[in-house]
């Protein structure tokens, strides 16, 4: 039988192989407060353009590990982590990155905590943008907390710790909704680009199934048939597959996402895990 997926303990992008635990030791033990630090740790590629910080401090943003952002970030100020930075010494990534984080760190508390990639629909009215975002389990309500750690302190929205049903919809949910007829795929993407539609939605599926399998990939990662997808050359075979993904990843019993991840289609290569 295939086993319940252990969220409370580090999969192969979140653990902190080779840190110094002293820079970890302050860190808070309640969900919001591991999280709170994010947000000073991390800086979009576009302000980090906008302050013209150097070509090399860009690599970042192709990381994948953890522990390699964090030792990034130590070499720009060697403080614990949760200190907070200036905009010029934090490590440049996307929102995909804020959640990593923020997922490694309510790990390595033993706190059961995902990360979840779809479209959140608080940035732009009537659109689903490209976010990732991360949950944790509040087991005193037994329900999975959605928090984004990017916008913790701002005010985008007034209660980001705890996102309401519908602020953010997970790759699966949009899935389900568009098949269903609730949602204008064309309102679905990514900002500033050309990327918008049902190919959007097909790749964060595929993605968020891979996050609940402890594997949090890069946004622009591909693997499987996502580039065909992206170019529109699958067909309803694979849609049908998508539905089992939507159903698996809205499922509380994760051994439906264990398994059905070991699909072909779907299951992350080896060398993209680095």
């Amino acid at each position: 039988m295939t086993a319940l997926i252990e969220y409370g303990s580090p999969g192969p992008l979140t653990e902190f192989k080779g840190i110094n635990v002293e820079i970890l030791a302050n860190l808070g033990t309640e969900p919001v407060d591991l999280c709170m630090p994010t947000h000073s740790l991390v800086i979009q590629p576009s302000d980090a353009e906008s302050m013209a910080l150097p070509t090399e401090r860009f690599v970042t943003n192709q990381v994948r590990p953890a522990s390699a952002l964090v030792n990034a970030l130590l070499r720009l100020d060697p403080a614990p982590v949760d200190v907070p930075r200036e905009a010029s010494n934090r490590i440049v990534g996307t929102c995909r990155h804020f959640a990593v984080l923020s997922c490694a760190f309510l790990r390595y508390r033993g706190i059961p905590s995902r990360v979840r990639c779809g479209f959140a629909t608080y940035f732009q009215v009537g659109q689903g943008l490209d976010h990732w975002i991360t949950e944790y389990w509040r087991g005193t309500e037994s329900r999975w907390v959605r928090i984004d750690s990017e916008i913790l302190g701002g005010e985008v929205l007034e209660h980001p710790e705890d996102l309401r049903p519908g602020e953010f919809l997970s790759g699966g949910e949009a899935w389900s909704s568009f098949r269903r007829g609730d949602i204008d795929a064309t309102t679905f993407g990514v900002f500033g680009t050309d990327n918008w539609g049902a190919a959007e939605i097909r790749g964060n599926a595929v993605k968020d199934l891979a996050a609940l399998n402890k594997f949090e990939m890069l946004p622009w990662d591909e693997w499987g048939r996502m580039t065909d997808a992206y170019e529109g050359n699958t067909g309803p075979d694979y849609d049908e597959l998508l539905d089992a993904v939507a159903a698996a990843c809205a499922t509380d019993d994760s051994r439906v996402a264990s398994q059905l991840y070991k699909h072909v289609d779907l299951q992350v290569p080896n060398d993209l895990v680095q």
